[in-house]
């Protein structure tokens, strides 16, 4: 069966893209910590990021480093943190944070609650062309 971000990538389940190639697919969390918070997942489902082979994980990188560079731009926060975890979903991802401080990363948090028009205008102001 399919996962959460299989069916995200096959459009099954809607999402606010952010970036996407013939590998990867990068689009907004949910329930994010901060503004621009962003997933990177490969399109070839794989459970565990280690479990990738070296050229697919190498190229999730550097497609996870151009998206980076878009939230930095566009997102008011001093780096973007790059966060793996890998329990809450069997589908290798990577997280991206904006944030102002390393408090921004604590997951026990309360997750930001935005409109889908919010999302829609943040997914559009750091959307990789």
């Amino acid at each position: 069966m399919a996962t959460i971000f299989s069916r995200i990538i096959a459009g099954e389940i809607p999402s606010y893209k952010v970036a996407e190639d013939e590998h990867y697919y990068a689009f907004l969390d949910i329930n994010p910590l901060t503004k621009g918070h962003t997933l990177v997942v490969p399109k070839q489902e794989t459970d565990y990021i280690f479990d990738l082979d070296d050229q697919t994980l190498g190229g999730m990188m550097c497609f996870a480093k151009r998206v980076a560079a878009n939230i930095k731009e566009h997102i008011d926060c001093a780096r973007v943190a790059v966060v793996v975890l890998g329990l809450e979903v069997p589908h290798a991802h990577i997280h991206l944070i904006p944030i102002k401080s390393e408090k921004d990363v604590d997951f026990h948090r309360e997750k930001l609650q935005l409109t889908p028009e919010e999302f829609a205008e943040i997914a559009a102001k750091i959307r990789v062309e």
